[in-house]
C-alpha cells in the first residue's frame, strides 16, 4: 500500500499554527521538561552511599513476626 505522506490532521495543523503564533509555549514546555526530567547525574560515591543506606523491606510489611 502507498502511504499518504501529504496528509496532516486537523489537530496537527491547529497545533502547528498555535505554536507559530505563541512561541512562548514551546519555551514553557522546555522549562517544564527541565524541571521534571532533566536531572544532573549522581556521582559514583553518592550512588554507592545511597545503595548502602537502603533499608531492606520485608516481603509483607503488615505481617506480625
Amino acid at each position: 500500500m502507498f502511504k499518504n505522506t501529504q496528509y496532516v490532521s486537523e489537530f496537527t495543523q491547529f497545533m502547528q499554527g498555535y505554536l507559530v503564533d505563541n512561541p512562548e509555549v514551546a519555551q514553557g514546555q522546555l522549562e517544564g521538561r527541565a524541571l521534571l526530567w532533566d536531572k544532573a547525574p549522581l556521582d559514583l560515591d553518592e550512588r554507592v552511599r545511597a545503595a548502602e543506606s537502603k533499608v531492606q523491606q520485608k516481603p509483607y510489611p503488615y505481617q506480625a513476626d
